[in-house]
């Protein structure tokens, strides 16, 4: 940032961590930039004259004596229809050696939308994943993470969603992305062709995690310029949130901040809030969906993270590896999708909500009927098709590497049931089996 007349400059330090700052300093505002020895800084904290600044790139090398230049504003980024089929770093500065954005610089970190200004979700945004849109069907404005384990390919999953959303506008935030995955995303949307509406912020891991804090906020800054401005449908993806939440933990505890559960802080709830509150559907068409990855260690959903998510978002997307296919799939009875309700039926065929309830309902039932041969009890022969079904249910539907319309996801699981199942077995309405059960 260039330097200005008049700025406050100070040169006396009083402490030092590994992430933060700290100096005695006159009118400050909270979440203000300012620069120390260098190396750009923001405001996290002041208690009366005393001012606490996180330092994105950390704090080693830094002397008390160090020249601290006060910027008298936030972190803005510059938006415009220049914005779509860049790659941008956590401070909005482009990628590559691209030119810069040409626009108008907007703050990053605003409130969420006046709860007036918004409209209850009510527009599809299919991804082509059928175990996301037959079960848990996403709808504009929705707020919904994938939880999974860090082996699980969950961002090959979110470039599919990428490529397969129909949506206007694609912002990628990658938090601690490793180069590989990095270059995964960028080869993806290169050689797919949808760089025209693909807009990608990167932290890699590379890189001080302290930056990943500001990723969101870049994403969800331009989504807003597009949803409002453009009344663009926009679909937001944020991974990894664990990663964000960690960056926030390691400048909490820097502050010598009294942690909260599993060592997070305090403010754990009111941060990621702050981030998926953005999600809306506005009355004239624009919209903002998130969908972000939180990943589990070792598959404990009672962390913190995942904790504090699920009381925030719309329901959520577990992914696991199914043991009978050997494939990725999104798991039926842990993920949910709580908007679901407004759009299937409605907004997709009038079979949808049925066969969907069939459908895992006779997933279940193979569930029981492999738990009666774990423990050595007999099979009966509903059970022989049960589990057939499920097989054929994971390989065709649920697995993540299924890209099809919906109607064609309906069609496949009538015919499914067709195959392994009487009409009275599937227990669906009359009208509806005369209607689409296969002829032959």
């Amino acid at each position: 940032m260039e330097t200005k007349a008049f700025q406050r400059i100070y040169t006396q330090l009083t402490g030092i961590t590994k992430a933060t700052v700290s100096l005695r300093a006159q009118g400050v505002a909270n979440e203000e930039l300012a620069m120390v020895h260098g190396r750009l800084a923001q405001v996290v904290k002041i208690m009366g004259d005393v001012v606490t600044l996180q330092v994105f790139s950390g704090t080693e090398g830094i002397p008390t004596n160090a020249e601290v230049v006060f910027f008298a504003e936030p972190p803005k980024l510059k938006v415009g229809d220049d914005l779509a089929g860049r790659f941008f770093d956590a401070y909005g500065r482009p990628m590559f050696g691209d030119s810069e954005i040409e626009g108008e610089p907007r703050e990053i970190g605003g409130p969420s939308v006046n709860p007036l200004r918004r409209k209850q979700p009510s527009e599809l945004i299919a991804t082509g994943i059928a175990g996301i849109d037959l079960n848990n069907t996403l709808v504009t404005g929705q707020k919904i993470p994938f939880f999974a384990d860090p082996d699980q390919p969950f961002n090959q999953v979110m470039a599919m969603v990428a490529l397969r959303a129909q949506a206007d506008k694609i912002i990628l935030g990658g938090m601690g992305l490793s180069n590989d995955d990095f270059l995964f995303f960028k080869n993806v949307f290169e050689n797919a062709g949808a760089l025209d509406r693909i807009i990608s912020f990167v932290n890699t891991t590379e890189q001080p995690p302290v930056e990943r804090l500001l990723v969101p906020d870049m994403a969800l800054t331009a989504a807003e310029y597009f949803a409002v401005e453009k009344k663009e449908k926009v679909l937001v993806l944020l991974t990894d949130m664990t990663l964000y939440a960690d960056a926030l933990s390691i400048v909490s505890n820097r502050m010598d901040q009294i942690p909260s559960k599993d060592s997070m802080p305090g403010s754990l709830y009111s941060d990621l809030a702050k981030i998926y509150e953005k999600a809306v559907q506005f009355p004239d068409g624009g919209s903002i969906t998130i969908i972000a990855v939180t990943t589990l260690s070792g598959g404990d959903i009672t962390h913190a993270i995942p904790d504090n998510t699920g009381y925030i978002t719309e329901g959520q997307l577990f992914l696991r590896t199914d043991s009978d296919t050997g494939k990725v799939i999104v798991d039926p009875f842990r993920s949910l999708s709580r908007l679901k309700q407004l759009v299937i039926g409605k907004k997709t065929r009038e079979d949808h909500p049925q066969v969907m309830n069939a459908a895992v309902r006779l997933y279940a039932d193979a569930a029981n009927a492999k738990t009666k041969l774990e423990n050595g009890f007999d099979l009966t022969e509903y059970d022989e098709r049960a589990l057939k079904f499920a097989h054929d249910y994971s390989e065709k539907l649920l697995a993540i590497d299924v890209n099809v319309e919906v109607d064609t996801m309906l069609n496949t699981a009538w015919q499914l049931f067709a195959k392994y199942f009487s009409k009275t077995e599937v227990a669906i309405k009359n009208e509806l089996v005369e209607k689409y059960w296969p002829v032959n």
